[in-house]
């Protein structure tokens, strides 16, 4: 044993026991009573400098097939890895054409059952199961919701089961708003589908831009991630996420206004720009024009 009588302090500097603990629970909207594991993999979505976040979505295979821009999900990503936070993606294009080793982490899609060759696409179940989300070791699982449409039940039973598993195991849910051709896009559709989200326990939840947003912030208990939607001009899909920021959502999830921009690598750094550092639309615009 060590030669060291309990009496003996070595020499050295001493722990400031007296100091503030430099230690804050939790900064995530929502989060202050979940577990060390639920509250760790959130930390590694957003931001501990900003508490926003950047997610680059490539999920989109799984109902679209392989879409302009995704074609090639690996020479796709590459660029954009030193702008996003976060990749939105399939198991199967997660372990096909993702490196374990790019540092980010991933938001795994769990539903899925229908395509864009069917009539109603809102036809999902899960079929990705908790399982597999943790031998993946991902952040997050995501679970699509379509209120309003003749599924309803079934996909809020979807993310039930997912939410319900997540809880068991420390794995949050980003509930994902679906947008349907005849749901409404209004703010009352938004506020009651991002509400009935939130009060079935998810943790995130990923929605739609509208007028009056901050209603729609303001009346959800957890983080709003916007989704990018389909390809709009670059300056506009700027100007979109800075409206969304100045009405508190807590990032951008974009997938075609990245992949699909001139530029995606450019597109992303001014899509950071904006959510991490506060530009404007009009300076993240030029410094994407800039740098092209």
């Amino acid at each position: 044993m060590p030669d060291f009588d309990i009496g003996d302090e070595p020499a050295g500097p001493r722990v400031a026991v007296n100091t503030a603990e430099d230690f804050v629970a939790s900064d995530i909207k929502g989060s202050e009573h979940y577990e060390w594991g639920m509250k760790a993999r959130l930390a590694s979505l957003f931001s501990r400098g900003s508490g926003n976040v950047v997610m680059a979505a490539f999920d989109h295979g799984y109902m679209l097939g392989p879409i302009p821009g995704m074609e090639r999900v690996d020479h796709a990503v590459a660029p954009l890895l030193d702008h996003v936070d976060v990749l939105m993606a399939t198991r199967g294009v997660l372990r096909t054409w993702v490196r374990p080793d790019t540092g980010k982490a991933i938001v795994l899609r769990c539903s899925a059952g229908s395509t864009v060759l069917s009539e109603d696409v809102s036809r999902e179940t899960i079929t990705t199961d908790i399982d597999d989300a943790l031998r993946l070791n991902v952040a997050c699982v995501a679970v699509q919701v379509y209120l309003g449409s003749d599924n309803e039940t079934a996909s809020l039973a979807n993310l039930s089961r997912a939410i319900n598993d997540g809880m068991r195991y420390g794995m949050p849910v980003l509930g994902v708003v679906a947008v349907g051709r005849e749901m409404e896009r209004t703010s009352r559709f938004f506020r009651l589908a991002t509400r009935v989200i939130a009060e079935m326990g998810a943790q995130v939840i990923k929605t739609y831009y509208c007028e009056d947003f901050d209603s729609v912030v303001g009346s959800c208990p957890v983080p709003l991630v916007v989704a990018g939607g389909k390809k709009v001009p670059e300056r506009e899909a700027l100007q979109l996420v800075a409206d969304a920021m100045g009405c508190g959502a807590h990032g951008v999830d974009m997938g075609r206004n990245i992949f699909q921009a001139e530029h995606p690598g450019q597109m992303a750094r001014a899509i950071s720009a904006i959510v991490h550092d506060g530009v404007s639309a009009t300076d993240a615009y030029e410094l994407y024009t800039a740098a092209s």
